[in-house]
């Protein structure tokens, strides 16, 4: 709630009967009544609180002989109905001359409490649909707000991205996940999939943290390049290990703007795109075999096991031994590293799990109206998962002082 200075709270005290009279609660015999009497005993506060917000923007009160020839003077009221969590307020807003007045109690264009506001933005958060948000307030306040009411309200969070997307970031990060999440979303007439790209960073603390949110129908060198750009114009200077999937341009992009960054690309991922044409009755097999690889203690005894993987697999699933081969060093990147580094970036899990949150946050939209739509539903659903994260990686102490050790002229204590 908006607060007031003490001059304003002064005037509401003298107009306001905070106290309800024995005699008028002796009157009272329903649950309607007594309701009937708050909104009435909430609308003279609002209004008083107006005309006391007139007075002191004009600097004089009402019939006051010092308000003669100020350049401006009271002109009337007009009519609005504020909707509240006690039903709806009709209000007589009163206005000046030269329309400079804009009251802080219910500022212009404003007509729903802030509590209300608040609580649907809080069930759009929560992945409610806007029928569905329209629904519960109407059961739970006893008001009727409009799908476009609805989704004018949580407009207003498209300003707190805004912000968000220019925050001041870290200098150094040591470990990132780069991935996307698809949504289905509406485009000239034509529901397509479009691709929220998202990057999360860990900090010297061993805490993580979102640091981005692109949304974009393909993928590309380029579009990484401006992502990456983006981090770097918030003050990113460094970026230890990047762990992505075989994204699109993506090794180029973090090469160009992090050219001392260590690529390592999901294993997982690989694992899934390589099984993806193996027939069932092989499969078992074909991933046990590739497991001697990923699974191998250091990169030479991995690289005997891709041989080996190759002799037995090579001519039928030929396709798959040659992106083995092709992409190893960034496959094999956190062969370097002791256990505690390779179970951290040997995957893109982190960011995995944050899109089955944001899945779980959005599900109940199947179709989003416009890209906007979708950035404001992601970046609420993140907004609920960062809350959870309050503690440092597992076993942070021992990492970083293994990266301190690895990258010694790049850390920063």
């Amino acid at each position: 709630m908006l607060i007031l200075n003490q001059q304003t709270q002064m005037r509401m005290e003298d107009d306001l009967p905070f106290e309800i009279p024995e005699e008028q609660l002796k009157k009272m015999k329903t649950q309607e009544e007594l309701e009937s009497y708050i909104s009435k005993l909430y609308k003279h506060a609002v209004q008083s609180m107006l005309k006391a917000e007139l007075d002191e923007h004009l600097g004089y009160k009402k019939h006051d002989p010092s308000g003669n020839n100020s350049g401006n003077s009271r002109n009337g009221s007009s009519s609005k109905t504020l909707k509240t969590n006690i039903g709806d307020i009709p209000l007589d807003v009163p206005r000046d001359r030269d329309s400079s007045f804009d009251p802080v109690i219910i500022p212009k264009h404003q007509r729903m409490s802030a509590k209300i506001e608040q609580a649907i933005i809080t069930m759009y958060s929560k992945g409610m649909s806007t029928r569905d948000i329209e629904d519960t307030i109407k059961d739970i306040y006893g008001i009727r707000i409009s799908e476009s009411s609805v989704s004018s309200i949580t407009s207003s969070i498209l300003e707190d991205i805004k912000q968000w997307q220019q925050k001041p970031l870290d200098p150094i990060y040591y470990i990132v996940w780069m991935d996307g999440i698809v949504m289905k979303v509406r485009s000239n007439g034509k529901v397509i999939n479009k691709t929220i790209y998202l990057i999360i960073g860990v900090n010297q603390d061993g805490m993580k943290e979102v640091l981005g949110m692109w949304i974009n129908e393909t993928e590309s060198a380029s579009f990484w390049l401006s992502a990456l750009n983006d981090l770097k114009a918030r003050g990113v200077e460094d970026i230890l290990i990047a762990c992505t999937d075989n994204l699109s341009g993506i090794k180029q992009a973090i090469k160009a703007i992090f050219p001392s960054a260590i690529n390592q690309l999901c294993i997982v991922h690989q694992i899934r795109n390589s099984c993806k044409y193996v027939v069932w009755k092989e499969r078992k097999s074909f991933v046990g075999d590739l497991k001697l690889i990923y699974g191998a203690l250091n990169k030479e005894l991995a690289e005997d096991a891709l041989q080996a993987f190759e002799v037995k697999w090579g001519q039928k699933y030929g396709y798959a031994v040659k992106s083995w081969k092709e992409n190893w060093d960034f496959l094999t990147a956190y062969f370097d590293y002791p256990q505690e580094i390779r179970s951290l970036i040997y995957t893109t899990n982190p960011i995995e799990s944050l899109n089955s949150s944001i899945r779980k946050y959005t599900r109940s939209k199947m179709i989003f109206p416009d890209d906007q739509a979708a950035l404001k539903s992601v970046f609420l659903a993140v907004c609920n998962v960062q809350r959870k994260w309050t503690m440092p990686i597992r076993n942070w102490g021992q990492i970083v002082n293994q990266l301190y050790i690895k990258f010694e002229d790049r850390c920063r204590i």
